[in-house]
Protein backbone atom coordinates (compact mmCIF):
# COMPACT_ATOMS: atom_id res chain seq x y z
CA UNK A 1 0.00 0.00 0.00
CA UNK A 2 2.82 2.32 0.63
CA UNK A 3 4.27 1.96 -2.52
CA UNK A 4 3.08 5.27 -4.14
CA UNK A 5 4.92 7.31 -1.16
CA UNK A 6 8.35 6.48 -3.00
CA UNK A 7 8.85 9.51 -5.15
CA UNK A 8 7.85 12.03 -1.83
CA UNK A 9 10.31 9.69 -0.28
CA UNK A 10 12.87 10.25 -2.57
CA UNK A 11 12.14 14.19 -2.03
CA UNK A 12 12.60 14.21 1.71
CA UNK A 13 16.41 13.52 0.57
CA UNK A 14 16.88 15.95 -2.13
CA UNK A 15 15.22 18.89 -0.88
CA UNK A 16 17.64 18.38 2.73
CA UNK A 17 20.16 19.51 0.71
CA UNK A 18 18.93 22.53 -0.46
CA UNK A 19 18.58 26.38 0.75
CA UNK A 20 15.27 26.48 3.05
CA UNK A 21 13.57 30.10 2.98
CA UNK A 22 11.35 31.11 6.29
CA UNK A 23 7.76 30.40 5.52
CA UNK A 24 5.10 28.44 6.27
CA UNK A 25 5.64 24.59 6.87
CA UNK A 26 9.20 25.43 5.05
CA UNK A 27 10.58 25.24 1.87
CA UNK A 28 10.57 22.14 2.87
CA UNK A 29 7.28 20.88 3.76
CA UNK A 30 5.14 22.85 1.43
CA UNK A 31 6.51 21.28 -1.20
CA UNK A 32 6.40 17.34 0.32
CA UNK A 33 2.28 18.13 0.79
CA UNK A 34 1.58 19.42 -2.55
CA UNK A 35 3.69 16.25 -3.85
CA UNK A 36 2.32 14.07 -1.25
CA UNK A 37 -1.34 15.53 -2.90
CA UNK A 38 -1.20 13.84 -5.64
CA UNK A 39 -0.79 10.37 -4.68
CA UNK A 40 -4.02 10.79 -3.59
CA UNK A 41 -6.34 11.98 -6.02
CA UNK A 42 -8.15 9.37 -8.48
CA UNK A 43 -6.67 7.66 -11.52
CA UNK A 44 -8.77 10.06 -13.90
CA UNK A 45 -6.54 12.93 -11.97
CA UNK A 46 -3.60 11.36 -11.26
CA UNK A 47 -1.71 11.33 -14.60
CA UNK A 48 -2.36 14.97 -15.17
CA UNK A 49 -0.68 16.14 -11.99
CA UNK A 50 2.07 13.65 -12.00
CA UNK A 51 2.78 14.69 -15.43
CA UNK A 52 3.38 18.38 -13.42
CA UNK A 53 4.25 16.99 -10.04
CA UNK A 54 7.35 19.08 -10.54
CA UNK A 55 5.68 22.47 -11.12
CA UNK A 56 3.29 21.54 -8.13
CA UNK A 57 6.36 20.76 -5.46
CA UNK A 58 8.70 23.45 -7.05
CA UNK A 59 5.47 26.14 -7.14
CA UNK A 60 4.15 25.30 -3.34
CA UNK A 61 6.35 27.93 -2.05
CA UNK A 62 5.50 30.45 -4.15
CA UNK A 63 2.89 32.57 -2.11
CA UNK A 64 5.39 33.22 0.62
CA UNK A 65 7.84 34.70 -2.44
CA UNK A 66 4.50 37.35 -3.07
CA UNK A 67 4.36 37.77 0.97
CA UNK A 68 6.20 40.94 0.57
CA UNK A 69 5.33 42.06 -2.88
CA UNK A 70 1.66 41.82 -3.38
CA UNK A 71 -0.24 44.02 -0.96
CA UNK A 72 -3.06 42.02 1.06
CA UNK A 73 -1.50 38.57 0.19
CA UNK A 74 0.39 38.00 3.89
CA UNK A 75 -2.90 37.91 4.91
CA UNK A 76 -3.86 35.43 2.85
CA UNK A 77 -2.04 32.56 5.21
CA UNK A 78 -3.06 32.90 8.58
CA UNK A 79 -6.13 33.65 10.54
CA UNK A 80 -5.61 35.19 14.61
CA UNK A 81 -8.26 32.98 15.90
CA UNK A 82 -7.45 34.67 19.45
CA UNK A 83 -8.40 38.43 18.12
CA UNK A 84 -12.01 37.36 18.03
CA UNK A 85 -11.93 34.77 21.06
CA UNK A 86 -12.56 30.92 20.71
CA UNK A 87 -16.09 31.05 19.66
CA UNK A 88 -15.63 33.17 16.27
CA UNK A 89 -15.20 29.57 15.01
CA UNK A 90 -18.55 28.49 15.80
CA UNK A 91 -21.23 28.65 13.18
CA UNK A 92 -24.02 30.32 15.54
CA UNK A 93 -23.91 33.39 17.83
CA UNK A 94 -21.03 35.55 17.15
CA UNK A 95 -18.85 33.31 15.54
CA UNK A 96 -17.04 34.61 12.00
CA UNK A 97 -19.68 34.66 8.98
CA UNK A 98 -18.59 32.13 6.19
CA UNK A 99 -19.26 34.40 3.70
CA UNK A 100 -15.84 36.81 2.93
CA UNK A 101 -18.79 39.96 2.03
CA UNK A 102 -20.66 39.20 5.78
CA UNK A 103 -17.55 39.08 7.24
CA UNK A 104 -16.53 42.96 5.74
CA UNK A 105 -19.94 44.26 6.27
CA UNK A 106 -19.23 43.21 10.27
CA UNK A 107 -16.00 44.14 10.88
CA UNK A 108 -14.43 46.37 7.86
CA UNK A 109 -11.95 44.99 5.48
CA UNK A 110 -9.11 46.48 6.98
CA UNK A 111 -9.81 44.65 9.73
CA UNK A 112 -9.82 41.38 8.60
CA UNK A 113 -7.00 41.75 7.12
CA UNK A 114 -4.64 42.87 9.84
CA UNK A 115 -5.92 39.78 11.56
CA UNK A 116 -6.00 37.33 8.55
CA UNK A 117 -8.23 35.74 5.84
CA UNK A 118 -7.25 32.01 5.10
CA UNK A 119 -10.06 30.13 5.32
CA UNK A 120 -12.26 32.94 3.30
CA UNK A 121 -9.18 32.78 0.71
CA UNK A 122 -9.18 29.23 0.28
CA UNK A 123 -12.86 29.30 -0.05
CA UNK A 124 -12.44 32.13 -2.70
CA UNK A 125 -9.79 29.93 -4.14
CA UNK A 126 -11.55 26.98 -4.60
CA UNK A 127 -14.04 28.58 -7.09
CA UNK A 128 -11.12 30.20 -8.91
CA UNK A 129 -10.17 26.25 -9.42
CA UNK A 130 -13.29 24.69 -10.45
CA UNK A 131 -13.67 27.62 -12.83
CA UNK A 132 -10.30 26.74 -14.45
CA UNK A 133 -11.48 23.36 -14.85
CA UNK A 134 -14.41 24.08 -16.32
CA UNK A 135 -12.62 25.82 -19.31
CA UNK A 136 -10.23 23.28 -19.07
CA UNK A 137 -7.37 26.06 -18.67
CA UNK A 138 -4.44 23.68 -18.21
CA UNK A 139 -2.05 26.88 -17.16
CA UNK A 140 -4.46 28.08 -14.50
CA UNK A 141 -5.40 24.40 -13.38
CA UNK A 142 -1.55 24.36 -12.83
CA UNK A 143 -1.16 27.90 -10.99
CA UNK A 144 -4.22 27.67 -8.93
CA UNK A 145 -3.83 24.21 -7.64
CA UNK A 146 -0.02 25.18 -6.84
CA UNK A 147 -1.28 28.19 -5.18
CA UNK A 148 -4.49 26.16 -2.79
CA UNK A 149 -2.62 23.68 -1.94
CA UNK A 150 -0.14 26.13 -0.09
CA UNK A 151 -2.91 27.75 1.37
CA UNK A 152 -4.41 24.88 2.75
CA UNK A 153 -1.23 23.71 4.07
CA UNK A 154 -1.18 26.71 6.41
CA UNK A 155 -4.81 25.99 7.61
CA UNK A 156 -3.29 23.42 9.25
CA UNK A 157 -0.66 24.95 10.85
CA UNK A 158 -1.33 25.62 15.00
CA UNK A 159 0.72 28.86 14.83
CA UNK A 160 -1.04 30.49 12.05
CA UNK A 161 -4.08 30.71 14.34
CA UNK A 162 -3.13 32.95 16.95
CA UNK A 163 -1.45 36.41 16.93
CA UNK A 164 1.15 34.85 19.27
CA UNK A 165 2.54 33.19 15.87
CA UNK A 166 6.23 33.26 16.67
CA UNK A 167 6.10 32.94 20.47
CA UNK A 168 6.65 36.76 20.46
CA UNK A 169 4.54 37.43 23.20
CA UNK A 170 5.94 35.00 25.61
CA UNK A 171 9.18 34.52 25.32
CA UNK A 172 9.42 32.09 22.82
CA UNK A 173 10.48 33.70 19.80
CA UNK A 174 11.63 31.36 17.05
CA UNK A 175 8.76 28.60 17.73
CA UNK A 176 7.47 29.17 14.59
CA UNK A 177 10.32 27.73 12.44
CA UNK A 178 11.09 24.79 15.34
CA UNK A 179 7.65 23.37 14.88
CA UNK A 180 7.01 23.49 11.16
CA UNK A 181 10.43 23.33 9.23
CA UNK A 182 12.83 21.67 12.02
CA UNK A 183 10.86 19.16 12.96
CA UNK A 184 9.28 17.59 9.60
CA UNK A 185 13.00 18.40 7.98
CA UNK A 186 14.62 16.25 10.14
CA UNK A 187 11.86 13.79 11.30
CA UNK A 188 9.85 13.31 7.89
CA UNK A 189 11.79 10.46 6.91
CA UNK A 190 10.51 8.43 10.03
CA UNK A 191 6.60 9.64 9.22
CA UNK A 192 4.17 7.52 7.97
CA UNK A 193 2.74 10.22 5.65
CA UNK A 194 0.08 7.18 3.75
CA UNK A 195 -3.27 8.80 3.76
CA UNK A 196 -5.46 6.93 1.04
CA UNK A 197 -7.74 8.49 -1.23
CA UNK A 198 -8.54 12.30 -1.01
CA UNK A 199 -12.34 12.55 -0.24
CA UNK A 200 -14.86 14.59 -2.03
CA UNK A 201 -15.80 17.74 0.53
CA UNK A 202 -19.28 18.09 0.37
CA UNK A 203 -18.99 21.51 1.64
CA UNK A 204 -15.20 23.02 1.00
CA UNK A 205 -15.27 26.04 2.65
CA UNK A 206 -16.99 24.04 5.93
CA UNK A 207 -13.55 21.68 5.61
CA UNK A 208 -11.53 25.24 5.89
CA UNK A 209 -13.04 26.36 8.95
CA UNK A 210 -12.41 23.18 10.15
CA UNK A 211 -9.07 22.68 9.72
CA UNK A 212 -8.24 26.41 10.88
CA UNK A 213 -9.93 24.92 14.48
CA UNK A 214 -8.15 21.91 14.54
CA UNK A 215 -5.06 23.64 13.93
CA UNK A 216 -5.89 26.46 16.77
CA UNK A 217 -6.76 23.51 19.48
CA UNK A 218 -3.52 22.34 19.32
CA UNK A 219 -1.83 26.17 20.22
CA UNK A 220 -1.80 25.46 23.81
CA UNK A 221 0.15 22.76 23.79
CA UNK A 222 2.57 23.97 20.96
CA UNK A 223 4.05 26.63 23.39
CA UNK A 224 3.40 24.93 26.89
CA UNK A 225 5.34 22.30 25.52
CA UNK A 226 8.02 24.17 24.37
CA UNK A 227 8.41 26.04 27.34
CA UNK A 228 8.64 23.09 29.68
CA UNK A 229 11.14 22.03 27.91
CA UNK A 230 13.31 25.07 27.72
CA UNK A 231 13.41 25.35 31.36
CA UNK A 232 14.85 21.49 31.27
CA UNK A 233 17.63 22.42 28.96
CA UNK A 234 20.94 24.64 28.89
CA UNK A 235 21.24 26.96 26.39
CA UNK A 236 24.21 25.92 24.80
CA UNK A 237 22.20 22.03 24.47
CA UNK A 238 19.15 24.19 22.99
CA UNK A 239 20.79 25.07 20.26
CA UNK A 240 23.71 24.59 17.67
CA UNK A 241 25.01 25.50 14.04
CA UNK A 242 24.98 24.13 11.21
CA UNK A 243 25.98 24.85 7.34
CA UNK A 244 23.12 26.27 5.34
CA UNK A 245 23.69 27.30 1.73
CA UNK A 246 27.31 28.05 2.22
CA UNK A 247 27.04 29.71 5.73
CA UNK A 248 26.79 28.31 9.51
CA UNK A 249 23.79 29.62 10.92
CA UNK A 250 22.00 28.80 14.17
CA UNK A 251 19.57 26.16 14.79
CA UNK A 252 17.29 24.54 17.26
CA UNK A 253 20.19 21.56 18.48
CA UNK A 254 18.95 18.09 17.24
CA UNK A 255 18.57 17.18 20.52
CA UNK A 256 16.16 19.88 21.73
CA UNK A 257 14.04 18.91 18.31
CA UNK A 258 14.10 15.90 18.57
CA UNK A 259 12.86 15.80 22.89
CA UNK A 260 10.30 18.27 21.92
CA UNK A 261 8.75 16.26 19.03
CA UNK A 262 8.52 13.58 21.50
CA UNK A 263 6.94 15.73 23.98
CA UNK A 264 4.29 16.80 21.06
CA UNK A 265 3.16 13.03 20.76
CA UNK A 266 3.43 13.00 16.77
CA UNK A 267 1.61 16.16 16.48
CA UNK A 268 3.44 17.11 13.26
CA UNK A 269 3.32 14.15 11.46
CA UNK A 270 -0.29 13.75 11.72
CA UNK A 271 -1.09 17.55 11.02
CA UNK A 272 1.27 16.44 7.67
CA UNK A 273 -0.79 13.94 7.01
CA UNK A 274 -3.89 15.71 7.48
CA UNK A 275 -2.43 18.29 5.28
CA UNK A 276 -1.99 16.43 2.39
CA UNK A 277 -4.90 14.83 2.53
CA UNK A 278 -6.92 17.87 2.59
CA UNK A 279 -4.71 19.39 -0.30
CA UNK A 280 -6.25 16.49 -2.63
CA UNK A 281 -9.59 16.94 -1.57
CA UNK A 282 -9.68 20.27 -2.65
CA UNK A 283 -8.04 19.61 -5.73
CA UNK A 284 -10.49 16.94 -6.15
CA UNK A 285 -13.52 18.39 -5.23
CA UNK A 286 -12.95 21.34 -7.64
CA UNK A 287 -12.36 18.29 -10.58
CA UNK A 288 -15.86 16.91 -9.50
CA UNK A 289 -17.70 20.14 -9.05
CA UNK A 290 -16.62 20.97 -12.46
CA UNK A 291 -17.85 18.09 -13.82
CA UNK A 292 -15.02 16.13 -13.66
CA UNK A 293 -13.57 16.78 -16.91
CA UNK A 294 -11.09 14.92 -18.98
CA UNK A 295 -7.88 16.01 -18.49
CA UNK A 296 -5.88 13.44 -20.58
CA UNK A 297 -6.32 15.58 -23.60
CA UNK A 298 -4.37 18.97 -21.86
CA UNK A 299 -0.67 19.76 -22.19
CA UNK A 300 1.77 18.04 -20.27
CA UNK A 301 4.15 20.91 -19.86
CA UNK A 302 2.97 24.12 -19.14
CA UNK A 303 3.06 26.72 -21.73
CA UNK A 304 5.93 29.04 -22.76
CA UNK A 305 3.32 32.01 -21.76
CA UNK A 306 3.13 30.81 -17.94
CA UNK A 307 7.12 29.94 -17.70
CA UNK A 308 7.30 33.49 -18.65
CA UNK A 309 4.62 34.35 -16.22
CA UNK A 310 6.27 32.51 -13.18
CA UNK A 311 9.77 34.16 -14.20
CA UNK A 312 8.40 37.72 -14.32
CA UNK A 313 6.92 37.07 -10.98
CA UNK A 314 10.20 35.61 -9.38
CA UNK A 315 11.73 38.97 -11.04
CA UNK A 316 9.29 40.93 -9.03
CA UNK A 317 9.65 39.15 -5.98
CA UNK A 318 13.20 41.06 -4.94
CA UNK A 319 11.94 43.99 -3.78
CA UNK A 320 8.99 44.90 -1.52
CA UNK A 321 5.68 46.83 -2.65
CA UNK A 322 5.11 49.84 -0.76
CA UNK A 323 1.88 49.56 0.98
CA UNK A 324 1.75 45.90 1.71
CA UNK A 325 -0.03 44.59 4.79
CA UNK A 326 2.34 42.88 7.15
CA UNK A 327 1.06 39.72 8.70
CA UNK A 328 3.23 36.98 10.63
CA UNK A 329 6.41 37.78 9.18
CA UNK A 330 8.51 37.76 11.91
Amino acid sequence: MKQPLRPALLLLFLLWAGPRPACAWGFFGHRLLNRLAVYTLPPKMIGFYKAHIEYLTVNATRPDSRRTVVPGEAAKHFLDVDRYGDSCLTTHGRGLPRRYEDAVARFGEDSLLRHGIVPWNIAGMKNQLTAAFQRQDADAILRLSADLGHYVADACVPLHTTKNYNGQLTGQRGIHALWESRLPELLAADYDLFTGPAPYLEHPADAAWAAVARSHAAVDSVLLFEKELTASFAADRKYGYEARGGATVRVYAREFSRAYHARLGGQVERQLRYASRLVGAFWYTCWVDAGAPDLSKLPRTASAVEELRLAREAAAAVAPAPGAVPGHED
